[in-house]
């Protein structure tokens, strides 16, 4: 059996990036990306930060949760990029199909990620409020400091580095409660 690593924050906290570099660290692995579930959507598609989304997010996060667990049960890792917020991980790992997986919140200044989805080219995110909405689920969440990575001034390599020791150690794992 493989591992799922769950990689998420904000819009703007570098989790793309991050995902990229960590997921060449493993032998066997897959990087899925949750903002491709999200694209899939053509006729009828909502802005997915937006409240009347709230249904299509929900199938787009299904999808994403299930392929994600299909490739861990494959007994390789899978490096998951995405905005699963700390409510939401019990549901994303039990649509995965799986009873644990580590959970990597990366929380950088809400000043940071604003400022660099402001500067994102070709990307379909912009929203600067909801990019400061999202930053506030994280940051107001009871989350335990052994998940997060706050804002360290850290190069992204430094950065995927420290998630593979912490993912060595455990310190990131997140059991789902039956």
């Amino acid at each position: 059996m493989g591992e799922l690593v769950i990689v998420t924050g904000p819009p703007g906290s570098g989790k793309s990036t991050i995902c990229d570099l960590l997921v060449e660290k493993f032998d066997s692995s897959v990087l899925v990306p949750g903002d491709w579930f999200f694209g899939l959507w053509r006729g009828g598609a909502v802005d997915p930060w937006l409240p009347e989304a709230r249904a299509q997010a929900n199938v787009a996060g299904n999808a994403a949760a299930a392929t994600a667990g299909t490739f861990a049960r494959s007994d390789c890792w899978v490096v998951y990029d995405g905005v699963v917020r700390p409510y939401e991980v019990a549901a994303f790992v039990t649509a995965a199909g799986l009873a644990a997986a580590h959970y990597v919140v990366i929380l950088p200044l809400v000043t940071t990620c604003v400022e660099r989805v402001a500067s994102r080219s070709g990307h379909g995110f912009t929203s600067a409020d909801a990019t400061r909405a999202m930053h506030k689920d994280f940051a107001d969440a009871e989350l335990p400091a052994s998940h997060l990575i706050a804002d360290t001034g850290a190069k992204p390599g430094d950065l995927a580095e420290s998630i593979v020791t912490g993912l060595n150690d455990g310190g990131f794992l997140w059991k789902v409660a039956y």
